[in-house]
């Protein structure tokens, strides 16, 4: 059985910004295939981008954008069209995280990367043109994400309005996975699954009953 995530509550993320802006990033940049032996997220951080930070011999590469010294403590990547894309490997979210990054906004995400991020409580939106263009020529600036309020303010500037599926933003405003989401509803259906009982639905007889 899948266990559950305990994650702190996501209301409102307040960090710099690492801009990544190359278009069709898939998830074998993000997380290469020789990687996707473990099970855990635990150490992916490290393999993150991995060919764009390290050369054929294992070392650093100078101008990895990962690796500067005003990326340190970036909780936000600012990525270009169609990020996540590719395969469906959950170890693309897992290495985000590990990383340190808590947020991914785009301009556009593969619909399978943002379900992934999103279950696995990394909040991953697309934003509009306009608002793209600024997170991409302030790169390293201050964004303040209202999750209550699904928008994103820029330094000083006017906040933008952001879109995410209404079940997700519930989840990461509570804290929740989507197993421990449904384990909270088990009264719930406990009452339902009686209310159909003595109403005599044969689909919640014995068979129904714990």
């Amino acid at each position: 059985m899948q266990s559950i995530v305990r994650r702190e509550p996501l209301h409102t993320l307040r960090s710099r910004t690492l801009v990544l802006a190359a278009d069709n990033v898939d998830t074998d940049q993000i997380i290469p295939a020789r990687f996707l032996t473990v099970t855990t997220r635990d150490g992916l951080g490290t393999k993150l981008f991995a060919d764009w930070r390290y050369d054929a011999q294992g070392g650093p590469r100078p101008d990895s954008p990962l690796d500067q010294p005003g990326a340190a403590g970036a909780r936000i990547l600012i990525a270009g069209r169609n990020f996540g894309c590719g395969s469906s490997r959950e170890h693309a979210v897992w290495a985000l995280q590990d990383f340190g990054f808590a947020a991914v906004l785009a301009r556009s995400l593969a619909d399978i990367f943002r379900r992934n991020a999103l279950q696995n409580g990394l909040l991953a939106v697309e934003v509009d043109a306009a608002a793209h263009a600024r997170l991409l020529a302030e790169p390293g600036g201050e964004v303040t994400l209202d999750l209550a309020a699904q928008t994103l303010t820029l330094g000083g500037g006017a906040p933008a309005a952001f879109a995410i599926d209404s079940f997700a933003r519930h989840c990461l405003l509570s804290g929740l996975d989507e197993l421990e989401f449904l384990l909270g509803q088990e009264a719930a259906i406990a009452a339902f699954e009686a209310e159909r009982r003595g109403a005599g639905d044969p689909a919640a007889g014995p068979a129904a009953e714990r």
